[in-house]
């Protein structure tokens, strides 16, 4: 019966934390940016794609090892960071940076604010009235 019981706790957590969504990819309120599709969201963070409803798209990184950054490396782009430093090391080649980085989430936020056009990613707990999500994850 204990036995039961742990299994039935654990499946529980597990299927909780496939199906909860922590983190939200984000616009400014402002923007008139529908929800976007996982591919589409990737394209414009690998800079593969630079519009959405006829919008220019800023994608905004978080700088270095932050756990929002792994995470949406992880989910959405769906890419080991040694993966996406080649990336960005072969598309440099053809004038290709990669996206432009804020020192914190709170910077993130900020920038997503007040650029237009610009898109980042933030904990969930962080998104207001200012900011509009295009994508759970």
């Amino acid at each position: 019966m204990r036995m039961l019981l742990i299994l039935v706790l654990s499946l529980s957590l597990l299927m909780h934390s496939a199906s909860a969504a922590d983190y939200a990819v984000v616009v400014s309120s402002s923007a008139d940016i529908q929800p976007m599709q996982v591919s589409k969201i990737r394209d414009v963070f690998l800079k593969k794609r630079r519009f959405a409803n006829g919008k220019k798209l800023f994608p905004v990184n978080v700088l270095g090892d932050n756990a929002a950054r792994r995470v949406f490396e992880q989910n959405v782009l769906r890419m080991e960071r040694q993966s996406l430093n080649e990336y960005w090391i072969q598309n440099h080649f053809q004038g290709i940076t990669p996206p432009v980085t804020q020192a914190s989430l709170n910077s993130i936020k900020l920038f997503v604010e007040k650029v237009d056009g610009a898109i980042g990613y933030l904990p969930l707990t962080m998104v207001d009235s200012k900011l509009s999500v295009v994508h759970e994850f």
